[in-house]
């Protein structure tokens, strides 16, 4: 039978991150905590998951058929409003926790989630930035990057170029074969050494809003399924639309909220606070 919201366990147990190890994210832009969660806690969220991504993915195209973009992944976004299995681990205070000792914040926002499902045979992420999308006045976000089932880099885990986020926007590009080059280019000009890794599901790989990163194709015959939360800082304002793409994403995730405005809409709430442990 399919899990029920009373077989997913709690997720709000702590997972200590050190002042070493957000020093180390904070100079690299990115970091991989192994065993955030166990086989056992992920189980039943990876079965919701799954089911939920399902019914809302609509893509209809062979994957020949597609652009690059769309070979890349199956991308499902703000699961958690409809599925209260999925809200149960996209609200999980543990990963909150880490989101914000990793930014060196004092809470943690989401600004969604979405899964990505790299199929059988699918093509390669182009080098991108993800803040591209977001309206957010602050350097302070986060995404959290986790494989349900074991992924090895065959199947698609990320690359990334360390350091890459200390100059904020590098151009301002979308997904997309131009990106791929652009910022291919870019971390061979500027000799960014490149990390990636083999994960366990369970495992989950964090990356700052500005870090380059790309990920290859998935040459293995299983699906690469990756369920993935964005965070940012308490606190933050609406920023200017600095692009085509930034006013659909206020609009969606941010309720219109006016630039200059604290970004703290419905949809967007607090999942962490070190108050709350007081």
């Amino acid at each position: 039978m399919p899990a029920t919201l009373a077989d997913c366990p709690d997720l709000n147990a702590t997972y200590d991150i050190t002042p070493e190890q957000t020093a180390k994210y904070l100079a690299e832009g990115h970091f991989l905590t192994q065993g955030l969660a166990t086989a056992e806690e992920i189980a039943p969220y990876r079965e919701s998951i799954g089911l939920a991504a399902g019914r809302y993915n609509k893509e209809t195209k062979k994957l020949e058929e597609r652009d690059t973009y769309h070979k890349a992944f199956l991308q499902t976004p703000n699961l958690w409003e409809n599925d209260e299995m999925v809200k149960k681990f996209v609200f999980a205070q543990r990963f909150a926790k880490v989101a914000a000792k990793l930014m060196g914040v004092d809470g943690a926002r989401i600004y969604h989630d979405q899964a990505l499902y790299k199929e059988p045979g699918g093509g390669h992420t182009p080098w991108h930035q993800d803040q591209f999308y977001w309206p957010l006045d602050t350097t302070k976000t986060i995404t959290m990057w986790m494989p349900l089932v074991d992924a090895p880099i065959e199947m698609g885990t990320l690359v990334f170029a360390s350091g890459s986020h200390k100059g904020g926007s590098i151009a301002q590009m979308a997904i997309s074969d131009e990106s791929e080059r652009r910022f291919r280019d870019h971390v061979i000009e500027k000799n960014y050494p490149c990390a990636i890794a083999e994960m366990r599901a369970g495992d989950a790989t964090w990356h700052s809003g500005w870090t380059l990163h790309k990920a290859p194709g998935n040459s293995t015959t299983r699906m690469r399924e990756v369920m993935t939360i964005i965070y940012y800082a308490d606190g933050t304002n609406v920023a200017e639309a600095a692009n085509d793409f930034q006013p659909a994403d206020r609009a969606r995730w941010l309720s219109n909220i006016e630039p200059g405005k604290p970004a703290d809409g419905p949809l967007t709430p607090l999942l962490w606070h070190k108050d709350w442990e007081k």
